[in-house]
């Protein structure tokens, strides 16, 4: 998929020279922050290494519990930024509501779902770290909703007709993510060894976990 972000800024003719622009406007925006005060070296530092420690291995975390323990999978669909904390992670900013990809029960559907932001790239980032490229490309916020079944396939996952899709679409205030189906095979292994096979797409929506 075409990897262009709306909120792209237009970069000059030379690669290296953006990079240096771009690198120079951080330092110099830093400098000023710390110059009038409004934070400190040390607020900068700490800031950078929270951001540098925000991977999908905090999401992986969640999803391994949720599947280990029932209970704990009910109190996550019910407030997700409550179960958060319940286990000792940060409760973000924004409401946190957790979607889970089920199997087909009686005469109700198996559901899939994906997760967009179609106005921009709003993303749990406290939960799974910065969002990829293509998450912030026109192609996938423009196509997702209308041919999630399309784009899915061009990601490799191929699903069948009867499973229902449901594109869920993040606001200003509030970010999901997808607590995918537990895979066949995994009975009694820890939830360390399930995290393993939890992956930042699969808590987009884009893939599924495998073992």
């Amino acid at each position: 998929m075409h990897a262009h972000s709306d909120h792209d800024h237009p970069h000059p003719p030379d690669s290296d020279d953006a990079l240096t622009y771009y690198q120079a406007m951080e330092v110099a925006v830093r400098e000023l922050l710390i110059e009038k005060g409004v934070l400190t070296a040390d607020e900068v530092r700490r800031q950078v290494e929270d951001m540098d420690n925000r991977t999908p291995a905090r999401g992986a975390q969640v999803v391994a519990r949720a599947w280990a323990d029932p209970a704990y999978k009910a109190r996550l669909l019910a407030d997700g930024n409550s179960a958060l904390e319940e286990i000792g992670l940060d409760r973000g900013p924004y409401k946190l509501v957790v979607v889970e990809n089920t199997p087909a029960v009686s005469d109700a559907a198996p559901v899939h779902n994906v997760i967009v932001c179609t106005l921009c790239s709003c993303y749990p980032r406290w939960l799974l770290g910065l969002p990829p490229d293509w998450y912030k490309s026109r192609a996938y916020l423009s196509r997702v909703v209308h041919e999630p079944r399309t784009v899915l396939h061009e990601f490799g996952l191929e699903l069948p007709e009867e499973v229902v899709l449901r594109v869920h679409d993040s606001t200003a205030d509030m970010r999901y993510l997808v607590l995918p189906a537990r895979p066949s095979g995994t009975d009694g292994w820890s939830e360390e060894r399930l995290a393993t096979i939890v992956t930042r797409d699969c808590m987009i929506g884009v893939a599924v976990p495998r073992t």
